[in-house]
């Protein structure tokens, strides 16, 4: 499946019914922790993803690979930042959100802090996901040390190319070998969710309603 139907497709799936279809298809859990949570606004993110990864310095050296990867990014790319879980400092910002804008990203999702809240509200309203807030730079305490490699954000293992699928429900990560099987197991899962909706709410009872699929 060409890339831009998975995009799209993913768009209008649920976020839990892509989680799950992971979960059987890919027989391990694709979903970051519960941390990682829109910062900015309520938008989807969903798009390929382009990644770096961060560590720690003593150097006053500014994220280089990170700047790289925005300039030469597809448009509709997610930037995934991978820094261990570290909430105390932000891996994005203002300048970073201006270079995304402009290049046509889909969103970022970082394994760290975002600054500059107010400003890419009101100047881009682009979408972050991410593990905290901070006002803390990184320079002087990490440096981007690759990019296009796979990393580990959330807890998830993300490759370059992988499908992110994020909104306020979390994010997933959909292995790309194996993303038009997912994408088809949560249109099922999707479809088979709205019938029972409609059946507990004609039956007025829940148990009932679930009776005819079994499951919840």
């Amino acid at each position: 499946m060409e890339l831009k139907d998975l995009v799209e497709g993913f768009l209008a799936v649920a976020t839990a019914s892509v989680a799950d279809s992971v979960d059987k298809i890919c027989a391990r859990r694709g979903y970051m922790d519960h941390a990682l949570r829109p910062r900015i606004n309520e938008k989807r993110i969903v798009g390929p993803a382009v990644t770096v990864v961060e560590g720690p310095t003593t150097e006053f050296v500014p994220p280089t690979h990170a700047l790289e990867l925005i300039d030469s990014a597809a448009p509709g790319s997610v930037m995934v930042i991978a820094i261990d879980a570290e909430p105390d400092v932000a891996v994005w910002g203002g300048l970073m959100t201006a270079g995304a804008y402009a290049r046509g990203l889909a969103g970022a999702v970082l394994d760290g802090g975002v600054r500059d809240i107010a400003e890419i509200r009101r100047d881009y309203d682009f979408p972050v996901i991410a593990r905290s807030v901070s006002p803390g730079t990184t320079l002087g305490r990490f440096k981007t040390l690759g990019a296009d490699i796979p990393v580990t954000c959330g807890g998830i293992e993300v490759r370059p190319g992988d499908i992110i699928v994020g909104d306020v429900d979390g994010v997933v990560v959909v292995p790309r070998a194996q993303a038009a099987e997912v994408l088809r197991m949560s249109r099922e899962i999707d479809q088979r969710e709205l019938e029972q909706a409609k059946l507990i709410v004609q039956m007025k009872s829940l148990k009932d309603g679930l009776a005819k699929y079994g499951r919840i």
